[in-house]
C-alpha cells in the first residue's frame, strides 16, 4: 500500500521519490505560498510538465533524490462557497457519476430530521450525468443523447441538491484527529476547486471515477480513441461517420482495431461491426487467450457467436507493442511481419500501424493497419493532489491510486470522508478489490446514502456487502447476453436477452421523471420499428406472390 502524506516546509516545495517495499510519495508544500500568490498544486497548468521531467530525472538518477522547485503561476482569487444555512450539516459530494450522483439522491430520499437534513453541493467536471453501459448505444443509433446523458440542472431541478460544473482541484481535510476524546475534530475541512471556489465542507465522499490509462503503450496516448465517456462515444462516432462516407460507393473497407477483449472491448468490437456490416472489418487485441475471462460462460460463449457471425477478426495471445502514425511511403508491403488477410485502409485517411507482440514465446509477432484504433484497457483513479493541514495527514491508496477504506465505506483515518465506486479499494471477504463496475457503484451508494444518515444522526453504520446480481453486455443492436446470479446456468441472449437488459438499465435510471420520459421514448421507437419491419415483411411477402404468379 502507497500513502499520501503531507507536512509543512518553509520556503519550497520538494518532492521526494523512495522505495521501502512498496513506493511512497511526499509531497511537501510551503506555509508562504498563500502570501507569495503562487499555485499551492504541484502538478498544475503550465508548471506540470517541467516538474514532472525535472522528478523522473532526478528519481533515476539518485532513487532517493529530492528535487527543490518554486512554482510561480499566480493563483486566482479564490471565493467561499456559501451554504444556506450553516447550522445544519454540509456534504460535498465529489463526481456525478453512478456513485456521487446516486448517493445524492439517496441523501435526498430519506427521512431527516429538520435540523439535521444536510445541504449537499454536487461538483462535476461535465454539466451532464452519463449513464455509461449504454453508449454503445449511440454508435448504433439506438438511443439519443439526452436518454442516457440528461443534464444534472433537469435531473436535480426537483431536488435541494446544488450542483457546480467545476474541477476539483485541492483536498484539504481536517477530521485526521479522529471522533472521539478531546481533540476530535468538529468539521471536515474544505475543497479547492479550479474556479478559484473553496467549499467548507463537515462530509465529504470522493466519488471521482476513473480516466483512461493510454500512457502504457507508445503511441496511444497521440493515435488511439478510449471509450468510456460521452465526449469519446461523439469522437469515435464522428470518425466513423467521416470513414463511412469517405468509402460510400467504393470498393474500399474501413478497417477498425480495439485493443482489449474485456467487457468494453467485446461490446465495442459487435456494435461496431453491426454498424460497419461489410463494409469494413474489426479486429480485437488481447493479452489473454479468451475474451472476458471472468465472464459467465454462457455470455462469452453468446459473445463468440455473435463476433464469429459478424466476422470480427479475434487476435487473442498478443499485446500491443507500440502504435504509430504510417508513413506516406509505407505499404503493406513494405512491412515485416504483416497481417497476412491485411484489408487496405481508406486512402486520403490517415492509417496506424499495430506492432503486436506474442504473450508466449514460439507465437510469430504481427503488425497490423488500421483507419481507427479503439482503447478500452486500463483506468485510473485522477484523485487530486491533497493541501498540507496544520496537522500531517495520510491518505491511504493502493497500487492504483484507489483510496483505502474500512468496511462502512469511511476512508481510513478520515471518519468524515467516504470513498467509493472506482475511487474506492474495498475489498471482499476473500480479500479482493471489488470491481470497478456500474452494479458495484449503485450498490455502494446506497450504503454510503444511508451511513452518512447514520453518522450525522449519531446511528451506527452498516457495513457494506457487495450482491452480485448477474452480468449484461451488449452485443448489437438487438443482441444482448444476460447471466442472472440467482439462475445458475441461465443465459439470456438474443433479442430477449436485448429487452432484458434495457428494461433493467430503465429502471436504474436516476429519476422517476427521466425514466418517465426514457421509458416513452423507447417504446415509441420500439412500436415505430415494429411496424417498420411488418411493413418490410409484408412487401416482401406481396412481392414474392407477385413473381410467382407471374
Amino acid at each position: 500500500m502507497s500513502h499520501i502524506a503531507f507536512t509543512t516546509s518553509v520556503t519550497h516545495a520538494a518532492v521526494a521519490f523512495h522505495r521501502s517495499g512498496a513506493k511512497q510519495w511526499s509531497t511537501l508544500f510551503p506555509t508562504t505560498w498563500r502570501s507569495r500568490r503562487t499555485n499551492p498544486s504541484l502538478f498544475a497548468n503550465s508548471n506540470r510538465k517541467r516538474l514532472q521531467s525535472r522528478f523522473f530525472a532526478s528519481a533515476k538518477n539518485g532513487g532517493n533524490g529530492a528535487v527543490v522547485d518554486e512554482i510561480s503561476e499566480t493563483v486566482k482569487a479564490h471565493t467561499n462557497f456559501v451554504w444556506p444555512d450553516n447550522k445544519k450539516p454540509r456534504v460535498c459530494i465529489l463526481g456525478g457519476g453512478f456513485g456521487g450522483l446516486y448517493t445524492a439522491l439517496r441523501l435526498e430520499s430519506l427521512q431527516w430530521p429538520d435540523d439535521k437534513k444536510p445541504q449537499i453541493a454536487l461538483v462535476d467536471q461535465s454539466e451532464r450525468f452519463v449513464f455509461k453501459p449504454m453508449l454503445y448505444e449511440l454508435l448504433s443509433g439506438e438511443v439519443d443523447e439526452w436518454e442516457i446523458a440528461p443534464y444534472f440542472s433537469d435531473l436535480l431541478a426537483s431536488t435541494g441538491v446544488r450542483f457546480l460544473k467545476d474541477r476539483v482541484k485541492v483536498l484539504h481535510p481536517s477530521d485526521h484527529a479522529g471522533v472521539n476524546g478531546p481533540n476530535a475534530s468538529t468539521r471536515g475541512g474544505t475543497v479547492h476547486l479550479e474556479s478559484g471556489l473553496h467549499i467548507e465542507y463537515d462530509w465529504l465522499v470522493l466519488a471521482l471515477g476513473a480516466e483512461s490509462k493510454l500512457d502504457v503503450v507508445p503511441g496511444a496516448v497521440e493515435f488511439a480513441i478510449p471509450f468510456s465517456t460521452l465526449e469519446d462515444a461523439r469522437k469515435v462516432n464522428n470518425r466513423l461517420k467521416i470513414l463511412e462516407r469517405k468509402t460510400f460507393g467504393k470498393d474500399r473497407q474501413i478497417s477498425v482495431a480495439i485493443v482489449g477483449c474485456g467487457y468494453s472491448g467485446v461490446e465495442l468490437a459487435a456494435t461496431v461491426a453491426e454498424r460497419l456490416q461489410n463494409r469494413g472489418i474489426v479486429r480485437a487485441i488481447n493479452v489473454e487467450t479468451t475474451i472476458c475471462p471472468t465472464a459467465p460462460p454462457g455470455n462469452r460463449e453468446a459473445a463468440l457467436k455473435v463476433l464469429s457471425s459478424r466476422k470480427v477478426e479475434l487476435l487473442l495471445g498478443y499485446f500491443v507493442n507500440c502504435i504509430r502514425r504510417a508513413r506516406e511511403s509505407e505499404s503493406s508491403n513494405t512491412l515485416t511481419g504483416v497481417d497476412e488477410n491485411r484489408i487496405e485502409t481508406v486512402p486520403g485517411f490517415e492509417k496506424y500501424i499495430l506492432e503486436l507482440q506474442p504473450a508466449e514465446r514460439g507465437v510469430q509477432s504481427k503488425v497490423i493497419e488500421a483507419d481507427l484504433v479503439l482503447w478500452t484497457v486500463g483506468s485510473k483513479p485522477p484523485l487530486p493532489h491533497l493541501e498540507y493541514s496544520d496537522v500531517p495527514f495520510v491518505i491511504p491508496l493502493n497500487a492504483r491510486g484507489q483510496v483505502e477504506t474500512d468496511e462502512t465505506l469511511r476512508v481510513k483515518g478520515h471518519p468524515r470522508i467516504f470513498a467509493l465506486g472506482d475511487s474506492s479499494a474495498l475489498r471482499d471477504s476473500n480479500g479482493r478489490i471489488l470491481p470497478a463496475t456500474a452494479q458495484v457503484a449503485f450498490q455502494q451508494a446506497d450504503f454510503t446514502g444511508w451511513n452518512l444518515w447514520a453518522a450525522i444522526n449519531g446511528r451506527p453504520l452498516l457495513p457494506f456487502r457487495f450482491q452480485n446480481l448477474g452480468e449484461m453486455m451488449v452485443l448489437g443492436r438487438y443482441d444482448a447476453a444476460i447471466s442472472p446470479s440467482f439462475v445458475e446456468g441461465l443465459t439470456l441472449e438474443g433479442p430477449i436477452g436485448h429487452t432484458a437488459r434495457k428494461i433493467a438499465y430503465l429502471m436504474r435510471l436516476p429519476t422517476d421523471e427521466h425514466r418517465l420520459k426514457v421509458g416513452i421514448s423507447w417504446f415509441t421507437k420500439s412500436a415505430i420499428d415494429s411496424v417498420s419491419l411488418l411493413q418490410s415483411t409484408l412487401s416482401k411477402v406481396l412481392s414474392d406472390s407477385t413473381a410467382h404468379s407471374d
